[in-house]
Formats: structure tokens, C-alpha cells, sequence
């Protein structure tokens, strides 16, 4: 029992999430498997929990999903019988949860968006979307040009078996027409009137975007964002030159707010040092919030072979977007970096980069995010994603006793200090539970070789010794054990 909650998250972890999947269709139980399985993936353990329902359905059953499971096809049919019967009863306390939120004055059902890409760029897909619960849309950047895409355009980052743990995109914005933008629009509005529509544009230069801002203002949107951070964007200007210029910055707000009266957000590029300075700059011309961040600047998986990086388009590549849960710490200290500063504090943002699950998307609201934005994790997983996004932020909340999830926004910032602020005089040590030690070694030899050389392997049990004089606290052997038998120790003065 020492290792259940790893043995899960590996199990489920190995489930290829099938659409359709043919585990929920052959339960006699009529459990839906899959559906608890997806739940568990995605961080919400409490929604795996009510759907499976009291007691253990499998324990009278001879488990024909098993025999159905895609995962077989590969390897090994994933062991339903064993997640099922050690996922819990888990509760939480049955009372009502507001998930909504104003953002720059604009009523959101919920926090959850899908940012500006592919995955909103029509009027089927963001339909779609919108009836699965999405609250609203930053439909994919529209500008006066119809880009002439690559094929292919994607390309992913693995470790260790792991896909999608960082993601490029070399794709420019909507290969749409700006007419069929404009009534792609329109019909949303009209048929689903309480979802939020926020309108991307690129100008190329001022009057472009003034017109923009009319155009989108006249379809019908409810915010107009402004994308200065697009990395592969080509020509002068355009991007995320645009947000690394802050002459640009400025001049297209203020183009931008002459053409509407709606809410603008500038959307923020992290190929940049300092995003405060042009977040400062546009909430001066006139923009009304933020969103952050965009992609940043990647090459990605070199071929070795024959030297070319991914994606490959006969025979070349070039600088793209890189995103991914990867990119969620980037994405979280450029945030911060805003809210800490005395002009922005106050400001709204709209948050992105690497967020998969409501727990992502409540770290971005802790750090002062309004909203959510999500891309790659959609690409990955479908819009299904916003089922245990709903449902775990709700039971987050609920567990900590808050009834509306704007209760959550800004917790974390005041806790985020300066390095020469947080405590220097003590140290931290590890604690060893030795019965769950599975006597590895990697503890050992990431502090010999990477750490402070303060642990040696006993010779007679293969377990790790502590030696305190050597140990500074790091918690590199914690971070490193496989088998969670590495925990916080006592604090004490150096």
C-alpha cells in the first residue's frame, strides 16, 4: 500500500484517453472507466471519486473492459480493476461554488478560455467548445493578409517516454478570410449571446489597426486583443517585434483604442527580459488589460541524421513557438513580475502557457490572473479537458472553504520576495521513511554527483545515511527518489 498513489499515476498515466472509449462502452457496470481514468489524469481525484460512486463496482465484475482496452493493442491493457478499486470515496463538503468572474468589466461564466490559435479559428470548433463549457474564445488573430502556411507546422518535446512535455508551432495566424472571420464572429454572438468573444488582430501598421478595432467592435465581440507576441510572424513589425518594440507597443494601442470603445488587452510576448516595461506601455496608450504570455522562441529535436530540427518542411525549419507545460513557470513569473510592480497590481490579466488542469489554472489565478487561457493542452487532449477543469476547481474550492473562485485570485503574490527576503539562517533537512525505500540508489548518486555529498549507501541495507554536517538542504535526494520515501525533515538554525 506504500506505493499505491505512485502505481496510479503510472497506470493511468499509460491510458491513451480514447475518444469513445471502448472500456465505457463494455462495462456491465456502466461506470464509464474512462471518464474516472480522465479524471484522474487531469488532477481531479475528488470527480474520479463521485463518478465512480460508493463501494467498488468491480469487485463483482470479470472486467471485459480490460479485454477491449486500446492500451493492449501497444503493450499492456491498462489494470482498470486495480485504479478502480483504489481511487477512495474522497467527498467534499455539498455547497454551492461561484465560478464566475468580471474581467475588465465583462461577466464570465467561468475562468476558462481557449487563447488564440487553432484551436478556435471557426465557427464549428468554437460551437463546439462553447456547448462542452468553455466560456468564451480569443479566436484565433485576424489581420488584413491571409498567411501561406507550412506543412508540417508542429513538432513536440519528449523525456523519458513522456510526450507533449513541451510543444513548437511554426503556424502564423487565421487562414481565414477577414470576411469569414468577421462572420464567424458575428454568428457566435448571435447564437450564444452569454459566452465571451474576445477578437485578436495584427496590424501591419497604425490604420490597420485602427480598423481592425472597428471591424471586430462591429461583430460583435466583447474584448478586443491586441497580439504583439506571435514569434513567427515574418515582416518589419509585425509579432512579437511588436512587443519587444516600445514605440510599437504604444502607437498600435493607441491606434487600437481610436478605433472601439471596448476593453483591450495586449497580448504580452516572453521573448523579452523585462515585461513590465511594455505592459506599462500599453495600459498608458489605452489598453485596459493584459494576457500572458505568448510562445517563446524555440528549435526544437535536431535530427542527427540529417540535420534539420522539427518541423521538418522539405528539408528545413526555422524559429517557432514553443508552449507546453513546460512553459508554465516562465509563464507564471512574468505574471508576477506584473502584479508586483505598483502600476500593474491592480491591472487584469489574462494568463496562459502550459496550463492542462484546473490545478494550472489556479496557480495562475493565485499569482492575480482574472482569466485563463488554454492552447496546446486542447491540441493534446480535445475540449474535453474543461469537464475535470470545471469540476477539480470547484472541489478545490470548495475543500478550502471558498464559495467563489475569485477568492482565489492573488493568494500567492504576497509570498513571492525578493532573494535577499527569504530565510537564510536555518536549514530544511530530508526525512528518510526507510520502509518505502526500494534501495535504488538514485538518492545517493544525484547528492554525490550533483548535490553536497551528504549521503552514503549503507553496505549492509543499501539505504541511504544521512550526514548532517555536509547536508545544506537542498532536497535534491527528495525531489529525485521514485518512491516518495524522501519528505520534509525539521527546520533548524544553521
Amino acid at each position: 500500500m506504500a506505493y499505491e498513489e505512485i502505481r496510479i499515476k503510472t497506470e493511468v498515466g499509460r491510458c491513451l484517453l480514447c475518444h469513445d472509449a471502448p472500456c465505457n462502452n463494455m462495462c456491465p457496470k456502466k461506470v464509464n472507466p474512462g471518464k474516472i481514468i480522465q479524471s484522474l489524469r487531469f488532477e481531479n481525484p475528488i470527480g474520479a471519486a463521485k463518478e465512480k460512486g460508493p463501494g467498488n463496482p468491480c469487485l463483482t465484475c470479470d472486467a471485459p473492459c480490460v479485454s477491449f482496452c486500446n492500451r493492449g493493442i501497444i503493450d499492456k491493457a491498462i489494470d482498470i480493476p486495480y485504479v478502480m478499486s483504489n481511487i477512495g470515496n474522497k467527498t467534499v463538503p455539498n455547497v454551492d461554488v461561484d465560478l464566475s468572474t468580471e474581467f475588465c468589466k465583462v461577466t464570465c461564466e467561468n475562468p476558462f478560455f481557449l487563447s488564440s490559435s487553432v484551436v478556435g479559428s471557426n465557427y464549428e470548433m468554437v460551437t463546439k467548445a462553447f456547448e462542452m463549457g468553455w466560456a468564451g474564445v480569443a479566436f484565433k488573430t485576424v489581420g488584413f493578409f491571409i498567411p501561406d502556411e507550412v506543412s508540417p507546422r508542429f513538432a513536440a518535446l519528449e523525456k523519458e517516454n513522456q510526450p507533449f512535455v513541451g510543444f513548437k508551432n511554426i503556424e502564423q495566424t487565421s487562414d481565414h478570410s477577414l470576411e469569414e472571420n468577421l462572420g464567424f464572429l458575428k454568428e457566435l454572438k448571435k447564437n450564444y449571446p452569454s459566452k465571451v468573444l474576445i477578437g485578436s488582430i495584427m496590424g501591419q501598421n497604425e490604420e490597420e489597426w485602427t480598423r481592425l478595432a472597428q471591424l471586430m467592435e462591429q461583430a460583435g465581440v466583447d474584448i478586443i486583443e491586441c497580439n504583439f507576441s506571435c514569434p513567427q510572424m515574418v515582416g518589419e513589425g509585425l509579432g512579437s517585434d511588436v512587443g519587444t518594440n516600445l514605440d510599437l507597443v504604444e502607437r498600435y494601442t493607441r491606434a487600437t483604442r481610436r478605433g472601439t470603445k471596448l476593453p483591450i488587452l495586449a497580448k504580452m510576448t516572453p521573448n523579452i527580459t523585462d515585461m513590465v516595461e511594455p505592459a506599462e506601455c500599453a495600459i498608458k496608450a489605452g489598453a485596459d488589460g493584459i494576457a500572458a504570455i505568448n510562445t517563446i522562441k524555440s528549435i526544437m529535436n535536431v535530427d542527427l541524421d540529417d540535420f534539420v530540427s522539427e518541423p521538418k518542411v522539405d528539408g528545413k525549419s526555422t524559429v517557432g513557438g514553443y508552449s507546453g507545460k513546460a512553459v508554465k513557470p516562465i509563464a507564471l513569473r512574468f505574471i508576477n513580475d506584473m502584479k508586483q510592480n505598483p502600476m500593474l497590481r491592480n491591472v487584469p490579466i489574462s494568463g496562459m502557457g502550459g496550463i492542462e488542469t484546473w490545478k494550472d489554472a489556479a496557480e495562475f489565478m493565485a499569482l492575480g490572473c482574472g482569466t485563463v487561457q488554454v492552447t496546446t493542452a486542447v491540441m493534446q487532449y480535445g475540449y474535453r479537458i474543461i469537464e475535470d477543469m470545471i469540476d477539480g476547481m470547484k472541489n478545490y474550492l470548495k475543500e478550502k472553504g471558498m464559495v467563489s473562485v475569485t477568492e482565489l485570485i492573488g493568494m500567492a503574490n504576497a509570498n513571492i520576495t525578493d532573494a535577499e527576503s527569504v530565510n537564510r539562517a536555518t536549514i530544511e533537512y530530508p526525512k528518510f521513511d526507510r520502509s518505502k525505500c526500494v534501495t535504488c540508489g538514485r538518492c545517493y548518486l544525484s547528492c554525490y554527483d550533483g548535490g553536497h555529498q551528504a549521503l552514503r549507501m549503507d553496505e549492509a541495507t543499501k539505504t541511504p545515511i544521512l550526514d548532517p554536517a555536509k547536508c545544506v538542504g537542498c532536497q535534491l535526494c527528495k525531489l529525485i527518489c521514485p518512491a516518495g520515501a524522501i519528505g520534509v525533515g525539521a527546520r533548524v538554525k544553521k
